[in-house]
């Protein structure tokens, strides 16, 4: 075998190493079914209702700290339907306003929608956890990029919600969210 057959089949075991563990391990690998057993019961319904306050930082690619933020949200439902109004202000002064519009299906399923958001967003609430997965538009000041995100909210005993967003383009993540969510008259 020649060297660079060497060079060409360790590069391809490399690949595959790294395919099979983006798709066994880490965070993007979790499945609802993980978290069936767990407790307490997370309902959207529920847990992301009235008045919430939401602190956070954003990631860039390097892993270090590109923003930070808080943000008021102001959520409501009408039985299976609901929305999620929300206005951040940024460490730069800047702020955002969005809006969620969800609607929760009795298996669990959930489907998003937001004005930033292309097409569906879809999603389950199993045990403790929510799951999002949905394609955002960054605003043209951002680069008006689209990213594939996906977008895990965690309840812990006390109520407070811990949310842990990926950002993805072409495969290679570009930004993580990592924010807590919690009711105003809690914080």
């Amino acid at each position: 075998m020649t060297a660079w057959m060497y060079v060409i089949t360790g590069a391809l075991l490399a690949l595959l190493v790294f395919v099979i563990s983006r798709r066994m391990m880490g965070f993007t690998a979790q499945k609802p079914e993980d978290y069936e057993d767990g407790t307490p019961d997370f309902d959207i319904r529920k847990h992301l209702n009235g008045p919430m306050l939401c602190e956070g930082v954003i990631y860039g690619p390097t892993g270090r700290v590109s923003s930070r933020f808080v943000a008021d949200f102001d959520c409501a439902w009408e039985g299976d339907r609901g929305s999620m109004k929300e206005h951040f202000v940024y460490d730069d002064g800047s702020t955002q306003q969005r809006e969620w519009h969800l609607q929760l299906h009795d298996s669990g399923a959930i489907k998003a929608t937001a004005e930033d958001v292309v097409g569906q967003g879809s999603g389950r609430q199993t045990g403790p956890t929510v799951l999002l997965n949905y394609r955002i538009r960054l605003p043209e000041g951002s680069g008006g990029h689209v990213l594939d995100t996906v977008d895990w909210m965690y309840l812990t005993p006390n109520g407070t919600i811990m949310n842990r967003s990926q950002f993805r383009k072409f495969g290679i993540k570009v930004a993580e969210l990592v924010a807590t969510m919690r009711p105003k008259d809690a914080a």
